[in-house]
C-alpha cells in the first residue's frame, strides 16, 4: 500500500439506510431504525455509544451551536493565563452584585416564572426548577465565597532539590469544563467556580430551565465577565433545549473534563459519549441516601435522623431504610411516625415501599388508599406497597409526598451487602451508639459519604463551604485522586517546572 493510500481524506457519512448495520462494541451490531433513517440529512452526526448500541443523532444545527460554545470557552482558556486573581475576584463579586440588584434581577425573576409555569403545563417536576428566595441568597453567597478564597492557580504543591538545579510540580488550570445540568438555576452561578482555578466552562443546562438560564447571562453574567475584563466565552452557554446539544458537547475533546448532573440513565449515557471521546468524566447521577439502624440505635436519633433526612428531594434525600430485625418492633413504629410527620410538615401524605416478606411490620392502616401528590397532580393510590428485596436501590423521584422504601434486615452486615450489590453506592449512615460497628461500617461499606445520622448533610457548600458543582457516587468506580464533592477547586492539572541554576549540568 503506498503512503498516499494511507493518507486518504476520511469519508463522510451523508445518509442513512433503514436496516443498515452499524457495529459496537467490538463484536455486537444494531439495525438503523426507519424513524433514524428518515430523520438523518448531510451535515449531522450519528454518534455510537459502544457500551449499549444506542445511536445517538446530533443535528447539524444543534452541532454547530455546541461546537461553537466550546469553541468560545477554548478561546476563552487560552487567554486566563493573563488574568490576575484579582480580575477573577471582581467577577464574582460583580456577577453577585447584579443577582442582589432586584432592579437587573427582575428580568430573571420573570424568565424563572415563564418557566416554572410552562414546565408545569407539562406536567414536569418543578422542585428544583423554581429560583426561591433561599437559592437567589445561596447563589450570591456561593459567588462571594469563590471571591474570597485562595485561587491555587501556580501553587507549588511539591518541590524536589537536586545539586545545581530543582523541580517544581505546580497546579494550574485543567482547561474547559463542560458541564450538562438539570433544570435547576443555581448550578449556572455554581458551575462558574472553575474559573477560580483557572478554567473556563461551557454548559447546557435542562430545557426546563433555558429561559432562566439565558435570563441570567444577559443581566448578569455577560455584564460581570466585561466588567471584570475576563475574556468574553470563559462562561458559555450552549442555548439549545435539545438534549443533542448534550451528546454534541461531551463529544467535543476539546474538553478537559466533562460533568453531568441528573437522572441517573441520561447521566451515565452521557458519560459513555465522553469516556469514548477521550474526554474524563465526573458523573453526578442517581442518588438516594441509605440509613441503617444498628442493634444499639438510639430510637430517638433514629427517629430525627429519618424525619430530618426527608425535607425535600435531592439526591441526598433517604430513599432506602433498613432496620435489623431484632429492634424491628420498636424502631418500626418510631420510622413510620417520622415519615408520617414528614408528610405532615409538607402538608401531604407519605409513600412507603415495603420489602417482599416485611409486610407484618406495618399496620393494615397504612395499605389503605392515599393522596399522594406528584408532579403531574394529587393521585389517589395505596399509602404502602411492596417491592421485591432486588428492588432496595430503586431510587423514588418523588414531588411533594416524601416516599422511601423499608426493609427489616438480620443484622448490620446484611444491610451493608444490599447496599453496594444495589444501591447506586452513594451516601449511608449508620445509627448506632457501638463505636467498633460504626468503624466496621465504615470499612465495609462501598460509599464515598458516610455518617452516623441525617444524611442530608451530603453537599459541598453545607459541609465543606465551597459551591458544589456536583457529588460524585461510587456506581461507575471509585474516584482517583479527588474526594466525592466536585468543587470549582477540584478541576485542576499539574505541571513540572525546573528551574536550573547551575549551566553546565548534563546527563
Amino acid at each position: 500500500m503506498s503512503d498516499d493510500a494511507t493518507h486518504e481524506p476520511p469519508h463522510r457519512l451523508e445518509r442513512l439506510e433503514p436496516g443498515m448495520t452499524i457495529v459496537y462494541g467490538g463484536d455486537r451490531y444494531v439495525t438503523v431504525d426507519a424513524d433514524l433513517a428518515a430523520a438523518f440529512v448531510p451535515g449531522d452526526h450519528l454518534v455510537v455509544v459502544q457500551d449499549t448500541g444506542a445511536l445517538l443523532h446530533i443535528p447539524a444545527e444543534v452541532h454547530a451551536v455546541a461546537s461553537a460554545a466550546v469553541t468560545s470557552a477554548a478561546g476563552a482558556f487560552a487567554a486566563m493565563g493573563s488574568v490576575s486573581d484579582q480580575q477573577i475576584e471582581q467577577f464574582y463579586e460583580a456577577f453577585a452584585a447584579r443577582l442582589e440588584d432586584d432592579e437587573s434581577f427582575r428580568p430573571i425573576a420573570e424568565a424563572n416564572a415563564a418557566d416554572v409555569e410552562s414546565a408545569r403545563g407539562r406536567g414536569r417536576s418543578v422542585t428544583r426548577l423554581i429560583l426561591s428566595d433561599t437559592m437567589r441568597a445561596d447563589m450570591i453567597d456561593g459567588l462571594r465565597s469563590w471571591a474570597g478564597l485562595p485561587s491555587g492557580r501556580d501553587a507549588v504543591v511539591d518541590r524536589v532539590a537536586h545539586e545545581g538545579w530543582s523541580v517544581e510540580t505546580v497546579r494550574s488550570g485543567l482547561g474547559v469544563i463542560g458541564f450538562v445540568f438539570e433544570g435547576r438555576p443555581n448550578v449556572f452561578a455554581d458551575a462558574t467556580g472553575v474559573l477560580r482555578s483557572g478554567n473556563t466552562v461551557v454548559f447546557r443546562i435542562g430545557s426546563d430551565a433555558l429561559g432562566t438560564a439565558r435570563a441570567i447571562v444577559t443581566h448578569a453574567l455577560d455584564p460581570a465577565l466585561a466588567e471584570s475584563g475576563l475574556p468574553p466565552g470563559a462562561v458559555s452557554l450552549v442555548a439549545s433545549p435539545a438534549r443533542a446539544a448534550g451528546w454534541a458537547m461531551f463529544s467535543d475533546a476539546r474538553l478537559g473534563l466533562a460533568v453531568a448532573r441528573g437522572s441517573g440513565g441520561a447521566v451515565a449515557q452521557l458519560g459513555a459519549v465522553a469516556r469514548q471521546a477521550g474526554i474524563p468524566v465526573s458523573l453526578h447521577g442517581t442518588g438516594g441516601a441509605w440509613i441503617v439502624a444498628g442493634v444499639d440505635a438510639d430510637s430517638e436519633r433514629f427517629h430525627s435522623a429519618v424525619y430530618q433526612s426527608l425535607d425535600r428531594k435531592v439526591c441526598n434525600t433517604l430513599n432506602t431504610c433498613c432496620i435489623v430485625a431484632s429492634r424491628a418492633e420498636e424502631l418500626v413504629p418510631r420510622f413510620l411516625d417520622a415519615l408520617r410527620e414528614a408528610g405532615r410538615r409538607r402538608g401531604v401524605s407519605p409513600k412507603l415501599h415495603i420489602a417482599a416478606g416485611d409486610e407484618s411490620h406495618i399496620p393494615p392502616e397504612w395499605f389503605e388508599p392515599a393522596e399522594i401528590t406528584r408532579a403531574e397532580g394529587p393521585v389517589t393510590e395505596p399509602m404502602t406497597e411492596t417491592i421485591g428485596r432486588n428492588e432496595l436501590g430503586v431510587e423514588w423521584e418523588w414531588e411533594d409526598s416524601p416516599e422511601v422504601t423499608l426493609a427489616i434486615v438480620p443484622d448490620v452486615a446484611a444491610a451493608v451487602s444490599a447496599f453496594n450489590d444495589q444501591s447506586p453506592k452513594f451516601a449511608a449512615s449508620l445509627i448506632s451508639d457501638d463505636a467498633v460497628e460504626q468503624q466496621r461500617f465504615f470499612a465495609t461499606i462501598d460509599s464515598p459519604f458516610v455518617g452516623n445520622g441525617f444524611t442530608r448533610w451530603v453537599d459541598g457548600q453545607y459541609a465543606l463551604g465551597k459551591p458544589e458543582l456536583g457529588l460524585s457516587n461510587w456506581q461507575f468506580g471509585r474516584l482517583f485522586g479527588r474526594g466525592g464533592i466536585l468543587s470549582g477547586d477540584s478541576a485542576f492539572t499539574v505541571r513540572t517546572r525546573a528551574d536550573q541554576t547551575d549551566p553546565d549540568i548534563g546527563r
